[in-house]
């Protein structure tokens, strides 16, 4: 019989310590923690997917936990603590903000394995993971430049870092090959998940002339805001937001945590784990382009699958120069592609972008 899912509480402490499973052996603990709920539709939800996937592919060999809405920082470490102590194996932290008290917490139990999404500090018992999702941003760019009737397009960001930094820029790039009349606007909502400022943003960029309306932030508040203002279209962020589908929402970018959660677990099983660094895009299938709807005209959603092909086949690279950085200075030379060295650390806009990064 399949061990169902515990959540981390005290019945589940119970349960782990009496060692009561199914064929009498302890199966593999394998704990996520989760910035968001389970049922955020975007980011958390398909982490979450991955988690069931491990379960379905793996039975009574694993016992997973999770804990949803953990804020980033002293409250992170306390849940990756307690999820050791009550006797994990394997824990997955799944948001950026979890680096360093994943690193920290990592120290006090060597015997733990630990793998860390979107974050670049390593050690012994402690793997990095992410998506390329900037592939996924450069298609999403490509079809708001060539929808936008108002040549203002909206960006709801988290934070200003790399990862959302990047994005930017990718989708500003490829609106902007196909606009040159094409303008940004990019609003700092400064959280993952808040449905009540995703919406606020959305409405705010939305009375300044934006029809479309892109966002690195986790609900489908959003898309909601977009709906209701009609006249606007919106792409699904890490999950594919499909109930909004044809309208507003055109296309998406789906994580799919699935196969790595799947290998790194058997890797454990195996005894073959190893600290990596692991960073896939479109090809391996980290990153999903969700169905371009028929919203979108025929030419320009058969443009958008061409370059997710290409992309997936490595013929194309969204950072191919010439590539100016926004003071003017070179940043790509014509035809030189970007190395993941200076994508991981990006911190800067490129040129054509209004506005400051804040610090």
């Amino acid at each position: 019989m399949k061990k169902r899912t515990l959540l981390l509480t005290g019945v589940a402490a119970a349960a782990i310590a009496t060692g009561a499973f199914a064929d009498g052996h302890a199966p593999l603990k394998v704990g996520f923690v989760y910035v968001g709920p389970v049922g955020d539709g975007g980011w958390t939800y398909e982490h979450d997917q991955g988690r069931l996937a491990v379960e379905a592919h793996f039975g009574d060999k694993v016992e997973t936990v999770f804990q949803e809405n953990v804020p980033e920082g002293a409250d992170a470490e306390r849940a990756m603590t307690q999820m050791a102590l009550q006797g994990a194996d394997l824990i997955f932290t799944t948001s950026f903000g979890y680096m360093d008290p994943t690193i920290a917490v990592a120290a006090k139990f060597p015997d733990v394995k630990f793998e860390h999404a979107t974050g670049y500090k390593r050690a012994d018992n402690v793997s990095t993971y992410s998506a390329r999702f900037y592939e996924g941003r450069a298609i999403q760019g490509h079809i708001a430049g060539k929808m936008t009737k108002t040549n203002k397009i909206g960006y709801i960001a988290s934070f200003p870092i790399p990862e959302v930094i990047r994005g930017i820029n990718s989708a500003y790039l490829h609106a902007k090959k196909v606009n040159p009349d094409v303008e940004f606007s990019v609003v700092w909502a400064y959280t993952w998940f808040d449905p009540a400022k995703e919406a606020d943003a959305a409405k705010a960029l939305i009375e300044n002339g934006a029809d479309v309306i892109l966002q690195h932030t986790d609900s489908t508040a959003p898309q909601a805001a977009a709906a209701e203002a009609g006249g606007v279209i919106t792409f699904g962020q890490a999950s594919d937001m499909g109930e909004y589908a044809p309208l507003p929402r055109v296309s998406s970018i789906i994580d799919n945590w699935a196969p790595y959660y799947i290998q790194r677990v058997q890797a454990v099983m195996d005894g073959t784990w190893e600290s990596v660094d692991t960073w896939d895009g479109i090809g391996p299938g980290m990153v999903g382009i969700g169905e371009i709807t028929d919203a979108v005209p025929a030419d320009v959603k058969a443009e958008a699958e061409a370059m997710r092909d290409a992309i997936a086949a490595g013929e194309y690279h969204p950072f191919t120069g010439p590539i100016n950085k926004q003071d003017g200075s070179v940043w790509l030379a014509d035809g030189e592609i970007a190395s993941d060295g200076d994508l991981a650390g990006m911190s800067f806009y490129v040129e054509g972008m209004t506005g400051e990064i804040p610090n």
